[in-house]
């Protein structure tokens, strides 16, 4: 028995983007702006409350030393404080809104563009570090807004206030304190351009393990069963263990950033309590402006603290964000196409006079130069039945692929109803084919769901009937809960054979011109292998199939048998005249026992 053909793609080389810019990071909010807006002007407002105190607790002291009444300045002191307290709350929780929905329209944006990737990409990344993208990665964007950014404007305006009024208090001990904040400034810069390099490499080694454990998680039966639970346990744990690693590296950076702005504070503090009350003892200053000074440097300091946060933040969300944008800026499929309204259909009105599929001189390479196909050339005529055999790696699933546009070759044309595949729009061209792929993908939900996907507007009669056709209406049989019934994760609850039977359902549902089978009967036993085959004679009338097969007895009665090698032609014909005259088909029907 010859080995099922699994053909892989080579390996992309993914350049990286230019490094993710603070500003891009503000692109992301842009559809929030108006909240935003009204945010910074909440934060003004609360920055003008937050300036008041200082202020009114110098008057009081001297009210109090003067002996004059005041009870208005503890009514206008009480009233700023809960009104600033009132304002915080709002603003925290439409900055929460706006992460949130920052978050959440970043998580769509780059899973649409994952939907629309070209095959090619697709097949040369890690799923798994591609889900943590859209995770963890879109994640940690929330930290922009939440950490204090948008509320700079705010921060700006109490810092200023409070520089100003610590100048007109008093110039010595604000020439003081301006040294210590420069200093921690200065320390804080530095720490962060290392943190957003070790942010990106936290995240690409939690890419790493999430890969690890989606590519182990549906193999569980095989590595179970081949011993191997053990060594994949082992492998995911030491990619986490480097997650846990770089996480570390990261938080070590990160833990010194509050302590720097706390140890300034202190220091700061300290220092114009020690040399303000010398100033005091020697009248140069009054109780008073020292109080005032003391509190002024407090709102000075508070939104450096929030700086420094949100510095941090930005640092770590520039890295998961360098990490989206990589995604992001790989062109989706059919990006370069040409979008003009008249472009050919070739299931408008075929010509049938021509073939249905054509390839002429067809090459397909990938990138590292390394050739699949190499000067094609065939025909599949309108209302025929065409197989493709071969050995494992000659190019039988490409051929297809190519005929769906997943890929374009590289040399030749591919040619449906006589147009040029690259003349036609991919979803036109696309509508009038089905297709089912070598693994026969099933997805998580029902039966209903799986068959819905090719015909969201199908009725459940139409759905029995199809099903009924590749004899998959036991299935619905036994099960009470009929179309509903569940067919787990990436189809587990089904055999192979039933998988199998579900997506070539799934593609007949869809009524198309062309059908293309890439090795449909694989996981099929003798019994369904021959019922699925008449299905496919009822179901081929009218329309044309190709057939990807490494059991002759499935094409043996095909119009047409091509058979590839090393991904050229070496033969066409029926099975009769191929086992006389192709010495690769006699030795694989030999071997079938078919001769």
């Amino acid at each position: 028995m010859i080995s099922v053909e699994v053909e892989e793609p080579s390996p992309e080389s993914h350049p990286l983007p230019p490094a993710a810019r603070a500003w891009d990071l503000l692109a992301y909010a842009s559809p929030y702006r108006r909240t935003l807006l009204a945010t910074a002007i909440i934060s003004l407002a609360a920055a003008v409350t937050v300036l008041a105190p200082p202020v009114l607790i110098r008057s009081l002291i001297a009210a109090i030393q003067d002996g004059l009444p005041v009870g208005g300045l503890v009514g206008l002191l009480t009233a700023a404080v809960l009104l600033g307290a009132a304002l915080s709350g709002v603003q925290h929780y439409l900055l929460i809104r706006v992460a949130e929905g920052m978050v959440r329209n970043t998580r769509r944006d780059i899973t649409a563009h994952l939907l629309r990737l070209p095959v090619v990409e697709i097949d040369s990344r890690r799923q798994g570090d591609l889900m943590s993208r859209v995770g963890s990665d879109t994640t940690l964007l929330r930290g922009v807004i939440t950490s204090g950014v948008v509320d700079a404007l705010g921060g700006v305006v109490v810092f200023g206030g409070a520089v100003v009024a610590m100048l007109v208090l008093d110039t010595v001990l604000f020439g003081v304190t301006a040294i210590v904040v420069v200093v921690a400034m200065t320390t804080v810069i530095l720490v962060g351009k290392r943190i957003r390099e070790l942010s990106e490499a936290a995240q690409e080694r939690l890419g790493d393990m999430v890969a690890g454990v989606s590519r182990a998680l549906p193999a569980v039966r095989t590595i179970r069963a081949s011993g191997a639970t053990e060594r994949e346990t082992e492998s995911i744990g030491a990619d986490a263990d480097r997650a846990y690693q770089a996480g570390v590296q990261t938080g070590r950076l990160l833990a010194l950033v509050e302590p720097i702005a706390s140890t300034a504070m202190q220091l700061a503090f300290l220092l114009v309590l020690g040399l303000g009350g010398a100033r005091v003892a020697s009248g140069a200053i009054g109780v008073g402006d020292l109080v005032a000074f003391v509190l002024f440097l407090y709102l000075m300091v508070m939104p450096l603290g929030l700086a420094f946060q949100a510095f941090s933040s930005i640092q770590v969300a520039l890295g998961a964000l360098g990490r989206i944008q990589e995604v992001l800026l790989v062109p989706a499929e059919g990006a370069g196409d040409d979008l003009s309204a008249d472009r050919p259909s070739p299931w408008a009105s075929p010509r049938r006079s021509g073939p249905a599929i054509e390839l002429d001189d067809v090459t397909f390479a990938y990138a590292d130069g390394r050739a699949v196909l190499r000067r094609v050339t065939l025909a599949v005529p309108w209302g025929s039945t065409t197989a493709v055999v071969g050995p494992s790696g000659a190019g039988k699933s490409t051929l297809l692929a190519l005929v769906e546009r997943f890929y374009d070759a590289t040399g030749g044309t591919v040619s449906v109803g006589g147009f040029d595949v690259r003349d036609v729009d991919r979803a036109t061209l696309r509508g009038g084919i089905g297709y089912v792929e070598q693994d026969a993908p099933v997805l998580a939900g029902t039966l209903r769901d799986n068959l819905l996907l090719a015909v969201p507007d199908a009725t459940d009669s139409t759905l029995l009937r199809v099903l009924a056709e590749v004899r998959l209406d036991e299935l619905v049989d036994r099960d009470p809960r009929g179309l509903s019934t569940p067919v787990g994760d990436d189809g587990i609850l089904l055999s192979g054979g039933e998988r199998q039977r579900l997506a070539i359902a799934r593609a007949l549902l869809r009524e198309p011109h062309l059908l293309l089978l890439d090795e449909p009967t694989a996981s099929l036993d003798a019994r369904n292998e021959m019922a699925l085959r008449a299905a496919l004679d009822v179901t081929a009338s009218g329309r044309t199939v190709v057939v990807v097969a490494h059991r002759l007895s499935t094409v043996a009665h095909a119009d047409q048998i091509v058979v590839l090698e090393r991904g050229e032609v070496v033969a066409t014909g029926r099975h009769d005249d191929l086992v006389e005259r192709s010495p690769l088909y006699r030795e694989f029907a030999r071997n079938q026992l078919l001769v």
